[in-house]
């Protein structure tokens, strides 16, 4: 990413897009995916940051431990994707490295909502693959986008 404050990274992300983007995904899965836009200073490595905001934000809780987020910290040009146990056994630290390395690409583009998009769809098709949605499929965390 280029130097950018964080209200000009949020300025041009179409947060209308990428909440379209993991309904479509959670529509084919008991998975939960979230995003995370953090908005201040990023004091550490933002894989433990993001692990630390998947427990704050409860995303382990989920019914399947199978939710994931994507982590993004635009002041600090920094950004990370977790997911949890159930889903990161079934597909490993490549699978995530993959979709880090798809995000960088776009991010340094400034494609940034093309960025998410994409590892939405991605990390969606993971998900269906191995949970599938359920005639119970309840959406156990919300869509929107996170902001703090």
């Amino acid at each position: 990413m280029t130097k950018m404050r964080t209200r000009d990274f949020l300025g041009k992300v179409e947060h209308d897009r990428i909440v379209q983007a993991i309904r479509e995904a959670e529509s084919k899965t008991s998975g939960e995916i979230r995003v995370f836009i953090q908005r201040g200073k990023l004091n550490a490595d933002p894989l433990v940051t993001s692990q630390k905001k998947f427990h704050q934000l409860r995303m382990h809780t989920t019914r399947e431990r199978n939710a994931v987020l994507i982590f993004v910290a635009p002041r600090a040009h920094k950004f990370a994707v977790v997911g949890d146990k159930a889903i990161h056994e079934k597909c490993g630290d490549e699978f995530w490295q993959r979709i880090v390395d798809g995000m960088r690409v776009h991010f340094q583009n400034e494609k940034f909502s093309h960025a998410m998009v994409e590892a939405i769809n991605e990390i969606g098709k993971l998900l269906a693959a191995h949970f599938p949605k359920t005639v119970a499929n309840a959406n156990e965390l919300p869509d929107q986008i996170i902001e703090q």
